[in-house]
Parts: structure tokens; sequence; C-alpha cells
């Protein structure tokens, strides 16, 4: 039985202020949750608040990229080690949003689920189709071809502990989602890919999550499917009651 996995993607909002805020609420409401792993992934701004407010609750830490080298001159960027510094236990790669508006491509993903792994953290690895893709019935083409690239010389112990999100573009921020029954048949698809590229125990244990526009009126038919795990969540995520909603949800 895999543990439902619901991770709040911030993206570029908050305050520090408003941050503490938002972890103080969820921190107190969702204190009761044990069946459910909760992650919230602030802008590297609000990383340290955060991790004080929840510092021993049931709530864990993400952020919302890296960088793959350890150190060295690369002016904007953060390191690995640094947010396991800070008390990162996820970090969030190859997001859409990573992908379209600053070059990401399957190579530096595939180099940054490494130096994740490297240090003991776990990758929530985004894939997923945009909508022309879908239209054009390309949507396993792009799925495989990502997903490949991402994990490509990564050895079925270091998979197990990943976490991949599928993220239809056209869903992200624009109020459609996809059907419970698209999300199935996509993350079924991933699943059975793992299958392939490893082996059946390897494909099993490893979590897959929903990101699309995911609600607190959706969550509950998503998770009924069978390879639906969690939910990568962005806009209802930024606020407290729907994202407890989403959370209570899942479980």
């Amino acid at each position: 039985m895999r543990r439902p996995i619901i991770a709040g993607n911030w993206k570029m909002n908050k305050t520090q202020d408003e941050a503490r805020t938002l972890v103080e609420g969820l921190k107190n409401v969702l204190k009761t949750v044990d069946d459910v792993d909760i992650v919230v992934c602030p802008p590297f701004t609000s990383l340290e608040q955060v991790a004080r407010v929840i510092e021993g609750t049931n709530i864990q830490l993400g952020a919302q990229d890296v960088h793959w080298e350890d150190t060295g001159a690369y002016t904007g960027e953060i390191a690995p080690l640094m947010l396991k510094d800070l008390g990162c236990q996820y970090i969030i790669v190859g997001h859409s949003e990573r992908r379209i508006y600053f070059g990401e491509t399957n190579e530096s993903v595939n180099k940054k689920a490494k130096a994740v792994l490297k240090y003991n953290l776990t990758p929530i690895i985004c894939v997923g189709e945009r909508l022309e893709q879908r239209e054009a019935a390309q949507t396993f083409t792009v799925i495989e071809d990502q997903l490949k690239g991402a994990v490509q010389d990564i050895g079925p112990e270091e998979i197990k502990r990943i976490v991949i999100a599928y993220e239809p573009v056209w869903a992200i921020g624009t109020g459609r989602t996809a059907t419970p029954q698209q999300a199935q048949e996509a993350q079924n698809f991933i699943r059975n890919l793992l299958k392939k590229l490893y082996n059946e125990e390897v494909a099993n244990s490893v979590r897959i999550q929903y990101g699309g526009s995911v609600k607190p009126e959706n969550i509950a038919d998503l998770m009924v499917e069978e390879d639906v795990d969690g939910a990568l969540v962005g806009g209802a995520s930024l606020k407290l009651e729907s994202f407890i909603k989403i959370v209570k949800g899942a479980k």
C-alpha cells in the first residue's frame, strides 16, 4: 500500500510573514493527520521561516528547484546541500513552468534528480503534455520521453525513493482538470513504463501524484483511482482552508 502524498507548490507567492501565517494554520489543523505525507514548497526566501514553524511536526519541507552542482560560480542558483541544510526533504525538479519559461531539458532534470538523490533527499519529478500534444495523441510519447530522460542511469533502489508528478500542462492554473479517468490512464502508463525500465516491485513502490488544478472538490475522486497516490497542488495550496480540505480528502 503506497502512502498518499500531498505537496503544495507555492510557486512565486507569499512573503515571509504570509508564509509563517499559512504554515501556522496548517500545523494547528493538520497535526492529527498521520496517514498522509504533507509537504509544503515555499519560495526560497521563505524556506528558513517555514522550517522553523514546522520543525517537529507532521509537515515536511520542500523546495521548488535546485542546481545539480554542489558549489560553484552559478549566480542565483541553489545547491542541494544548501536546501538540505535548511531542512528540505523534497525538491521539485522538471516542473513544466521550468521547462517552458527557463529552458529546462530532460538532461538537466536528470542531473538535478541525481544531485537530489545524492544527498538522500526526495526528488518530485514532473512530467506532462501540453494541450496541442494531447490533441495530437502524443500524450504517451511525451511522457515516455520525459520520464526516460529524467531517470537515465538512476538505479532501481534509488528510483524507489522518488516521487513522480503527472501534470498535464493544459490543466495547470487553467481551472481545467484532467478527469480521474484521464489521470489514471496517464499514471497507469507511467507505472507500466517503470515496470519495463526496472521491474514490477520498483514500479509498484513508486508514488505517482496528479497535478493540475487540484481542488477540494476533485481530490477524493482523483484519489479513488488505483495509480493516483496523491497530488502536487498549485493555487489551492496558497489558501489555508482549501489545502486542509485537500489533505483530508486524500485520506
